[in-house]
């Protein structure tokens, strides 16, 4: 089949970015990007397109480029679906908060409710790509819901997981390491997964597409998260028993970096990992493996989230515990609170926990991330639910300014490695803050020899 015309259900961090791109490198082909979320529509139908809502280098540029030719922001769901021939299925699939599964599973439930809506809409033969991150075997559910609507029309599903990193989605997405889909080894399979190898090779060298089978591809999305996520988790481990020793994690991590058999990446000690992949494609992972009676497989890869889970935890209690054991009232600035830099993404943002630590020492928390409003700040706090929403509100203030934020603080806590940060003017920032001045970094982010030069106490993960 050649695809002229292309819907995407899901306008968020995966759908936005990726339909952008297809868009740009293919301008034969109409892409839709459908959401019931008006307000996210509206956003990316915004005339100034620094106004959309995806911070991520480059995107704007190429959603102006794109947007109004073949790209198009919509809220008409079932009109997007009947004139595609190809479905990408983009939506979000947190981990399970009720039920069997709880605090494990994905929760399918909005990956269905797009399964029906196609069913009932679809007049014609169409592609389905699961595109959001799924517990392996999901495209068999996806099936068996779309072949068993009665209406003679026939569905071919394909498994195509992303592996994008915030902060370089474009550029991941313009030259990828590879494009992974996944189908069914028969005519009509085969046929499907040529379509979207096609799509791709507008701009992708055909020797990047690899082609497996569905579960294989599933799989796939789920083992190269839980892999870099063990990464960091490892030497995170190691960053604590450096802190007892003479050893310095960034001199030991260069080291073994330097091994071509271990390689450099994912080696950085920090704070912990956050964002909407690592937590909850592990989670999956030990879910996955215990409900096929895998106990050890699933305690192994669970240990990774009880080791980022403790390097958030002990990060927070060294504050409290340099601060002469007590925070209350004590006024610490937090620098940054996206999960990593260029992204205004907070979904499991290290921050989150360290900040609903302190508040639950009644610390006063000041607070300044260049992309992050105080609204989904206060948002990330109450779903965790540990206070009132009037209770957070009181504990947590956002700044405009860097050096308004720190003023009269007792600390600061740099959370995010914002490429700004470096270059603040930090003797003006000490001369602010009531002394002893500390800096608890938990990015490994400044010079730490400067710092004491100009009189912080310095603090950094694993020295």
């Amino acid at each position: 089949m050649k695809i002229t015309n292309i819907c995407c259900i899901g306008a968020g961090y995966v759908g936005g970015p990726t339909m952008a791109i297809i868009a740009d490198k293919s301008p034969h082909i109409k892409v839709t990007v459908v959401d019931l979320n008006e307000p996210r529509i509206a956003a990316w139908n915004d005339q100034d397109v620094n106004n959309i809502p995806i911070y991520e280098p480059g995107l704007s540029d190429i959603v102006a480029r794109a947007r109004g030719r073949n790209l198009f922001f919509s809220t008409e769901v079932d009109k997007a679906i009947d004139e595609a021939e190809l479905i990408f299925i983009s939506v979000n699939t947190p981990t399970k908060t009720y039920g069997t599964g709880k605090g494990m599973a994905a929760d399918l439930k909005h990956i269905e409710l797009c399964a029906r809506q196609i069913a009932k809409v679809a007049k014609n033969n169409k592609i389905i790509v699961e595109k959001s991150t799924l517990p392996v075997r999901t495209a068999e559910a996806l099936k068996s819901i779309l072949d068993n609507t009665g209406n003679g029309v026939q569905f071919q599903i394909l498994s195509n997981p992303e592996f994008l990193a915030e902060g370089t989605a474009v550029e991941d997405l313009l030259s990828p390491d590879r494009v992974l889909i996944g189908g069914e080894s028969t005519p009509q399979g085969m046929e499907a997964i040529d379509s979207l190898v096609e799509v791709y090779s507008n701009w992708v060298p055909r020797e990047r597409i690899l082609t497996t089978n569905v579960w294989s591809s599933e799989l796939s999305k789920l083992v190269a998260n839980a892999f870099l996520a063990q990464r960091v988790s490892s030497i995170n481990a190691i960053s604590e028993l450096c802190e007892k020793t003479e050893a310095n994690v960034n001199e030991v991590a260069k080291a073994i970096g330097m091994d071509s058999r271990i390689g450099p990446k994912f080696l950085k000690a920090s704070v912990g990992f956050g964002g909407s992949c690592f937590q909850k494609d592990i989670l999956n992972l030990v879910y996955i493996s215990k409900a096929f009676g895998l106990n050890e497989v699933a305690d192994y890869w669970e240990q990774v989230i009880i080791m980022n889970d403790h390097q958030k935890k002990r990060f927070s209690k060294n504050i409290v515990q340099t601060l002469y054991n007590t925070v209350s009232g004590k006024k610490i600035t937090f620098l940054g609170w996206a999960f990593k830099k260029d992204t205004n993404d907070t979904r499991e943002s290290a921050a989150i926990y360290v900040a609903d630590d302190l508040i639950n020492e009644q610390a006063k928390v000041a607070l300044y991330d260049p992309k992050v409003t105080h609204n989904q700040v206060l948002f990330d706090l109450n779903y965790l639910d540990t206070r009132s929403s009037s209770e957070n509100e009181k504990h947590i203030v956002s700044f405009d300014s860097p050096y308004e934020a720190c003023k009269n603080a007792h600390a600061i806590a740099i959370l995010t490695e914002w490429d700004e940060f470096k270059d603040y003017d930090w003797k003006k920032i000490y001369d602010s803050m009531l002394k002893p001045a500390f800096v608890f970094d938990g990015r490994n982010l400044l010079n730490p020899e400067r710092m004491k030069e100009i009189g912080f106490i310095y603090q950094a993960i694993g020295s």
